[in-house]
Protein backbone atom coordinates (compact mmCIF):
# COMPACT_ATOMS: atom_id res chain seq x y z
CA UNK A 1 0.00 0.00 0.00
CA UNK A 2 1.11 3.52 -0.72
CA UNK A 3 -0.25 4.86 2.57
CA UNK A 4 -1.56 3.15 5.72
CA UNK A 5 -5.05 4.31 6.66
CA UNK A 6 -5.06 5.69 10.21
CA UNK A 7 -8.55 7.02 10.76
CA UNK A 8 -11.70 4.90 10.83
CA UNK A 9 -13.03 6.63 7.71
CA UNK A 10 -9.81 5.90 5.79
CA UNK A 11 -9.82 2.26 6.93
CA UNK A 12 -13.44 1.95 5.79
CA UNK A 13 -12.50 3.39 2.39
CA UNK A 14 -9.65 0.89 2.00
CA UNK A 15 -11.98 -1.93 3.04
CA UNK A 16 -14.53 -0.92 0.39
CA UNK A 17 -11.81 -0.68 -2.26
CA UNK A 18 -10.34 -4.10 -1.42
CA UNK A 19 -13.79 -5.76 -1.40
CA UNK A 20 -14.69 -4.14 -4.73
CA UNK A 21 -11.28 -5.11 -6.12
CA UNK A 22 -11.84 -8.75 -5.13
CA UNK A 23 -15.21 -8.77 -6.86
CA UNK A 24 -13.92 -7.14 -10.06
CA UNK A 25 -10.79 -9.32 -10.17
CA UNK A 26 -12.87 -12.47 -9.74
CA UNK A 27 -15.40 -11.37 -12.37
CA UNK A 28 -13.03 -9.96 -14.99
CA UNK A 29 -9.80 -11.89 -14.48
CA UNK A 30 -6.37 -10.28 -14.47
CA UNK A 31 -6.53 -9.10 -18.09
CA UNK A 32 -9.85 -7.28 -17.55
CA UNK A 33 -9.04 -5.93 -14.08
CA UNK A 34 -8.78 -2.12 -14.01
CA UNK A 35 -8.46 0.36 -11.18
CA UNK A 36 -11.06 2.56 -12.88
CA UNK A 37 -13.69 -0.17 -12.65
CA UNK A 38 -12.72 -0.96 -9.06
CA UNK A 39 -13.14 2.70 -8.10
CA UNK A 40 -16.53 2.79 -9.84
CA UNK A 41 -17.74 -0.41 -8.11
CA UNK A 42 -16.39 0.84 -4.76
CA UNK A 43 -18.12 4.20 -5.21
CA UNK A 44 -14.91 6.18 -4.70
CA UNK A 45 -12.90 8.46 -6.94
CA UNK A 46 -9.92 7.06 -8.79
CA UNK A 47 -7.82 9.57 -6.83
CA UNK A 48 -9.00 8.02 -3.56
CA UNK A 49 -8.04 4.58 -4.82
CA UNK A 50 -4.59 5.79 -5.92
CA UNK A 51 -4.10 7.45 -2.54
CA UNK A 52 -3.73 3.93 -1.10
CA UNK A 53 -2.88 1.71 -4.08
CA UNK A 54 -0.44 3.03 -6.70
CA UNK A 55 -1.44 0.42 -9.30
CA UNK A 56 -3.52 -2.69 -9.84
CA UNK A 57 -0.72 -5.00 -8.72
CA UNK A 58 -0.56 -3.27 -5.31
CA UNK A 59 -4.34 -3.63 -4.99
CA UNK A 60 -4.09 -7.29 -5.97
CA UNK A 61 -1.44 -7.81 -3.29
CA UNK A 62 -3.86 -6.39 -0.71
CA UNK A 63 -6.60 -8.73 -1.98
CA UNK A 64 -4.23 -11.72 -1.79
CA UNK A 65 -3.05 -10.73 1.70
CA UNK A 66 -6.65 -10.48 2.86
CA UNK A 67 -7.19 -14.07 1.71
CA UNK A 68 -4.01 -15.25 3.43
CA UNK A 69 -5.17 -13.58 6.65
CA UNK A 70 -8.50 -15.44 6.36
CA UNK A 71 -6.65 -18.75 5.99
CA UNK A 72 -4.44 -18.01 9.01
CA UNK A 73 -7.53 -17.07 11.05
CA UNK A 74 -8.86 -20.59 10.39
CA UNK A 75 -5.54 -22.16 11.41
CA UNK A 76 -5.27 -20.08 14.61
CA UNK A 77 -8.59 -21.42 15.91
CA UNK A 78 -7.64 -25.08 15.57
CA UNK A 79 -7.30 -27.29 18.62
CA UNK A 80 -7.87 -24.58 21.19
CA UNK A 81 -10.37 -26.56 23.24
CA UNK A 82 -8.54 -29.87 23.49
CA UNK A 83 -10.93 -31.45 20.97
CA UNK A 84 -10.48 -34.92 19.55
CA UNK A 85 -8.53 -35.20 16.29
CA UNK A 86 -11.67 -35.73 14.18
CA UNK A 87 -13.16 -32.44 15.43
CA UNK A 88 -9.93 -30.54 14.74
CA UNK A 89 -9.82 -31.93 11.21
CA UNK A 90 -13.50 -31.12 10.64
CA UNK A 91 -12.78 -27.53 11.74
CA UNK A 92 -9.68 -27.37 9.52
CA UNK A 93 -11.40 -28.59 6.36
CA UNK A 94 -14.64 -26.67 7.00
CA UNK A 95 -12.69 -23.46 7.67
CA UNK A 96 -10.50 -23.85 4.58
CA UNK A 97 -13.53 -24.49 2.40
CA UNK A 98 -15.29 -21.45 3.88
CA UNK A 99 -12.24 -19.21 3.33
CA UNK A 100 -12.04 -20.28 -0.30
CA UNK A 101 -15.80 -20.06 -0.89
CA UNK A 102 -16.01 -16.29 -0.35
CA UNK A 103 -15.00 -15.55 -3.97
CA UNK A 104 -14.32 -18.91 -5.68
CA UNK A 105 -13.56 -17.33 -9.07
CA UNK A 106 -11.13 -14.94 -7.39
CA UNK A 107 -8.97 -17.81 -6.16
CA UNK A 108 -8.59 -19.20 -9.66
CA UNK A 109 -7.46 -15.77 -10.87
CA UNK A 110 -5.04 -15.32 -7.95
CA UNK A 111 -3.58 -18.80 -8.48
CA UNK A 112 -3.40 -18.86 -12.27
CA UNK A 113 -3.34 -15.33 -13.70
CA UNK A 114 -1.94 -12.66 -11.39
CA UNK A 115 1.80 -12.05 -11.74
CA UNK A 116 3.77 -12.01 -8.51
CA UNK A 117 6.21 -9.39 -7.35
CA UNK A 118 8.77 -9.07 -4.57
CA UNK A 119 6.24 -7.73 -2.06
CA UNK A 120 3.85 -10.57 -2.73
CA UNK A 121 6.61 -13.16 -2.34
CA UNK A 122 7.74 -11.59 0.94
CA UNK A 123 4.19 -11.58 2.34
CA UNK A 124 3.73 -15.15 1.16
CA UNK A 125 6.92 -16.27 2.95
CA UNK A 126 5.62 -14.79 6.23
CA UNK A 127 2.27 -16.48 5.66
CA UNK A 128 3.92 -19.81 4.82
CA UNK A 129 6.02 -19.72 7.99
CA UNK A 130 2.99 -19.38 10.27
CA UNK A 131 0.86 -21.69 8.13
CA UNK A 132 3.40 -24.52 8.40
CA UNK A 133 3.85 -23.85 12.11
CA UNK A 134 0.10 -24.47 12.60
CA UNK A 135 0.41 -27.80 10.77
CA UNK A 136 3.45 -28.64 12.93
CA UNK A 137 1.24 -28.25 16.02
CA UNK A 138 -1.29 -30.73 14.58
CA UNK A 139 1.43 -33.23 13.68
CA UNK A 140 3.13 -32.79 17.06
CA UNK A 141 -0.15 -33.63 18.82
CA UNK A 142 -1.26 -36.54 16.64
CA UNK A 143 1.58 -37.57 14.35
CA UNK A 144 4.83 -39.50 14.70
CA UNK A 145 7.30 -38.80 17.51
CA UNK A 146 10.27 -38.97 15.12
CA UNK A 147 11.23 -35.37 14.21
CA UNK A 148 12.37 -36.12 10.66
CA UNK A 149 9.18 -38.07 9.89
CA UNK A 150 7.08 -35.31 11.46
CA UNK A 151 8.79 -32.64 9.32
CA UNK A 152 8.02 -34.56 6.13
CA UNK A 153 4.46 -35.12 7.31
CA UNK A 154 3.95 -31.36 7.82
CA UNK A 155 5.00 -30.73 4.21
CA UNK A 156 2.82 -33.51 2.80
CA UNK A 157 -0.21 -32.65 4.91
CA UNK A 158 -0.14 -28.92 4.21
CA UNK A 159 0.41 -29.48 0.48
CA UNK A 160 -2.37 -32.07 0.32
CA UNK A 161 -4.95 -29.83 2.00
CA UNK A 162 -3.90 -26.83 -0.08
CA UNK A 163 -3.91 -28.83 -3.31
CA UNK A 164 -7.33 -30.39 -2.76
CA UNK A 165 -8.93 -27.08 -1.72
CA UNK A 166 -7.36 -25.10 -4.58
CA UNK A 167 -8.29 -27.77 -7.11
CA UNK A 168 -11.88 -27.76 -5.85
CA UNK A 169 -11.97 -23.94 -6.02
CA UNK A 170 -10.77 -24.04 -9.65
CA UNK A 171 -13.44 -26.61 -10.56
CA UNK A 172 -16.27 -25.02 -8.56
CA UNK A 173 -16.55 -28.09 -6.31
CA UNK A 174 -16.07 -26.49 -2.87
CA UNK A 175 -19.67 -27.07 -1.82
CA UNK A 176 -19.46 -30.83 -2.24
CA UNK A 177 -20.14 -32.61 1.09
CA UNK A 178 -18.27 -35.63 -0.32
CA UNK A 179 -15.16 -33.49 -0.84
CA UNK A 180 -15.15 -32.40 2.79
CA UNK A 181 -15.85 -35.91 4.06
CA UNK A 182 -13.12 -37.50 1.94
CA UNK A 183 -10.51 -34.86 2.78
CA UNK A 184 -11.15 -35.24 6.53
CA UNK A 185 -10.98 -39.05 6.21
CA UNK A 186 -7.72 -38.85 4.24
CA UNK A 187 -6.00 -36.58 6.78
CA UNK A 188 -7.32 -38.62 9.70
CA UNK A 189 -6.04 -41.90 8.22
CA UNK A 190 -2.69 -40.36 7.33
CA UNK A 191 -2.10 -39.05 10.86
CA UNK A 192 -3.24 -42.24 12.60
CA UNK A 193 -1.23 -44.48 10.27
CA UNK A 194 1.93 -42.44 10.91
CA UNK A 195 1.44 -42.56 14.66
CA UNK A 196 1.07 -46.35 14.63
CA UNK A 197 4.20 -47.03 12.55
Amino acid sequence: MRKEPRQARSRATVEVIVRAGARVLGDRGWAGFTTNEVAQVAGVSIGSLYQYFPDKLALTDAIRNRHLDEVLAVMRKLGQGGQPLKDVLDDLVHGMIAAHSIHPALHRVLLDEVPGDTGARSAHRAFESEYLERYRAIVAAWGPADEAAAAVMVQVLSAAVEGVIHSAARRGALKSPALKRELVAMIHSYLLQARNV
